[in-house]
């Protein structure tokens, strides 16, 4: 699917009244089949981005347009029918904490699926084999007919990465789909989620803390600073200078661990419930 973003501003989901905006006159354009990671530090409007992109967001300025296609000037019918194309993967993944692992994960298929098949398949699974082959790229497989509520951090997280291949998206966007694994697993992670993207010919647009993991998985770096573009470069010339200047005050975050999330270990007895937007 293809992005054109022109002079476009948005603000957070969760912005209070009169906040200033988290994306202000923003213009980029990703090809059909891209893979781009965007980075900066916490506050940049990374999140925000990807909501635009998800058509979650009506920009507050600018224009944005998918295949040719402005999602805000289409019926509701059509509107629905382009987010069924797109899937957004956001951080900490809404997954339904009683619900077992094969039911979430076959949940990408919800738009495209009648009302009956959808009732049913809580009840009896379809498609069991797509949703183990999809958990088995992330290393979760055996997780098949857990439930949520059971699952480590990392293991959520994965999961909720694995429900991207059951969909029938043409669009992946991924917000931080690494803060809670650790190297090895976030390593497999980035390698199932690029080559899962490349082989179905999908864009993905991914936020990274992990700089490093972008440079090195992804051909294209876009940086973002105060809710500005600060360069959109082939990820060979991100240099450590323009990192510096991009990461100045945020450093930490530059040369240390992202903000923590979830943590990679077993959950308490009693976690929190996490609910479906």
């Amino acid at each position: 699917m293809k992005i054109l973003l022109e002079n476009c501003s948005g603000y957070h989901p969760a912005a209070r009244a009169n906040a200033p905006a988290a994306l202000r006159s923003v213009s980029l354009q990703v090809a059909s089949g891209e893979q781009v990671a965007v980075i900066g530090p916490s506050g940049a409007g990374k999140t925000t981005l990807l909501h635009l992109l998800a058509c979650a967001l009506k920009p507050a300025q600018g224009s944005l347009q998918l295949d040719g296609r402005d999602p805000w000037a289409l019926s509701r019918g059509d509107l629905q029918r382009l987010r069924g194309e797109l899937f957004l993967a956001p951080q900490v993944p809404p997954l339904p904490p009683r619900q077992r692992v094969v039911t979430t994960v076959l949940a990408g298929r919800l738009p495209h699926e009648s009302l009956w098949t959808s009732v049913r398949s809580l009840f009896y699974p379809t498609g069991i084999a797509l949703a183990d082959q999809a958990l088995a790229r992330f290393d979760v497989g055996d997780k098949l007919f857990e439930r949520v509520d059971r699952l480590s951090g990392g293991e959520r997280q994965r999961v909720g990465l694995a429900r991207a291949l059951a969909t029938q998206a043409r669009l992946f966007l991924v917000d931080e789909p690494l803060s809670a694994l650790d190297p090895t697993r976030a390593q497999q992670a980035i390698e199932s989620l690029t080559g899962a993207a490349h082989e179905r010919g999908a864009t993905l647009v991914a936020t990274l803390h992990h700089v490093e993991m972008a440079l090195r998985h992804f051909p294209r770096i876009i940086g973002l600073r105060d809710g500005e573009l600060a360069f959109d470069l082939p990820a060979a010339l991100v240099t450590p200078p323009l990192l510096h200047q991009l990461y100045e005050q945020h450093l930490d975050e530059l040369n240390g661990a992202p903000p923590a999330a979830l943590p990679d270990a077993p959950e308490a007895p009693a976690p929190a419930a996490m609910h479906c937007r």
